[in-house]
């Protein structure tokens, strides 16, 4: 029986530190601050503020893409830049393509029928 109430007083007693110093509240992933700092540091690098974003022009060419550099981390190119420059070029290309369409159907429409293709 001693045993089991030394037992008790050790559980309790880590309870009552773990809730004094706050760390109950990392430790399960709330945030007891009311902030919006992150609860809990689980290794991971969080994106610098710090750091200049990572651009393309409005008109990317293809040498704009050649001088594009990231920032290189603990574990290579940082993810978020990579992201968000494929991104941008994805959606430039795309306009891009919808402009060659649109633009090769108004062709074909103002084509004399004797220029016609089939």
């Amino acid at each position: 029986m001693s045993l089991f109430l030394v037992f008790l007083a050790i559980v309790l007693i880590g309870v009552a530190v773990l809730l004094g110093t706050g760390l109950a509240s990392k430790i399960f992933r709330r945030g007891g601050d009311g902030g919006g700092s992150p609860p809990f540091e689980d290794g991971f690098d969080e994106p610098v503020a710090s750091l200049p974003p990572v651009l393309l022009p409005a008109g990317a060419e293809p040498s704009d893409v050649d001088h594009v550099r990231f920032a290189v981390g603990l574990r290579g190119y940082r993810m978020d830049q990579v992201d968000q420059v494929l991104d941008e070029l994805r959606d430039q290309i795309a306009a891009k393509n919808r402009e060659i369409e649109s633009l090769g159907e108004e062709l074909e429409r103002l084509r004399p029928p004797s220029e016609q293709r089939p």
